[in-house]
């Protein structure tokens, strides 16, 4: 449950790592409406932007580290550490980039979250919150997926997370880390890549019907998964932080099934664009990377960390479009 006292985090210094990021930018907006002295962010900028933190480096508590940021880079993380009370670790490489670049992959999810975790313990820090991933239940044997549902993942992305979980469970046992990771279900929202190559579901939609071009869904757009907006996402890490629970795995989840049919329908309707839908079957290799069936159940994370979703689909879809039109 979440803790009663409103001094948690007074005067703690704050490392959000990936803090330029998509969800992570976020997190250091909520960080900076708590008591806190310093919100410190680790990054980068591969895929973090500075545009995404522009606004809250005009309050004097919130600045992005000077030496670096790569948590790859130990010496740099060891000097980043110093005086630091808790810690969000977001850094990481997205799903199709761990598929086309593996072996980076292991580098930065998998060395990387290594070296986090022996930081947290060499600099005594009071918490970690993980950012792990939906991903490593592979696709569904049952729905909601429970966080006792089996890791049933078959890509390298997924791999990485179950790795860094393992990493964390044996990080708390042996040292007595406090710290939690959450599973994000599909994360989507303002400051989410448009422009790479590994855009997610909504924001090529989006994209497309910019351009008026036309949307093609791989396969019968039946798949089904659990949407959640990205305020919700950065709310529950918040959660997690302030919470009693000093170790265990969350799903960050609304419980609501949606497929890709239903969400192209729904942008359709917010937009009002008149866009041909094609249908197309999966790329060779790609049917059996992609999951197909996901959707999360809230009810542990709400009852341990006090976290529940407060955006519905449309309405966070809404907010989204809107973001994009300013």
């Amino acid at each position: 449950m979440i803790k009663t006292t409103t001094d948690y985090l007074k005067d703690s210094r704050v490392l959000v790592i990936g803090g330029a990021g998509f969800i992570g930018s976020f997190v250091v907006e909520e960080l900076l409406k708590e008591n806190v002295k310093e919100v410190i962010i680790y990054d980068n900028f591969t895929r973090g932007k500075i545009d995404n933190i522009k606004k809250y480096l005009d309050d004097k508590r919130c600045y992005v580290f000077p030496y670096g940021g790569d948590i790859r880079d130990i010496d740099i993380l060891d000097r980043a550490f110093e005086g630091i009370d808790f810690v969000f670790h977001l850094a990481a490489m997205w799903l199709l980039h761990c598929m086309d670049f593996p072996r980076t992959a292991f580098e930065v999810n998998i060395y990387g979250t290594f070296n986090v975790l022996e930081m947290c313990v060499k600099h005594k820090v009071k918490k970690l919150i993980f950012s792990s991933s939906a991903s490593v239940y592979g696709d569904a044997v049952e729905i909601p997926m429970t966080e006792t549902h089996p890791f049933n993942n078959k890509n390298f992305y997924g791999a990485t997370k179950i790795s860094g979980e393992a990493m964390l469970t044996a990080f708390h046992h042996r040292y007595g880390l406090n710290a939690i990771g959450l599973r994000y279900m599909n994360i989507y929202g303002p400051r989410q890549d448009e422009k790479g190559a590994y855009s997610g579901v909504i924001p090529t939609v989006l994209k497309r019907i910019d351009h008026n071009e036309s949307i093609v869904i791989n396969g019968d757009g039946s798949q089904a998964y659990d949407f959640v907006y990205v305020k919700d996402a950065a709310y529950a890490n918040i959660c997690a932080l302030k919470s009693d629970v000093n170790f265990g795995f969350y799903n960050v989840a609304t419980g609501v099934q949606t497929s890709i049919r239903q969400l192209v329908d729904t942008i359709l309707d917010l937009t009002g664009a008149k866009i041909d839908v094609i249908y197309k079957p999966y790329d060779v290799g790609d049917e059996r990377q992609f999951v197909k069936n996901r959707i999360g159940c809230p009810l542990r994370a709400e009852k341990d960390l006090g976290f529940k979703y407060r955006y519905t689909l449309r309405d966070g879809l809404k907010e989204y479009i809107e973001w994009r039109k300013k």
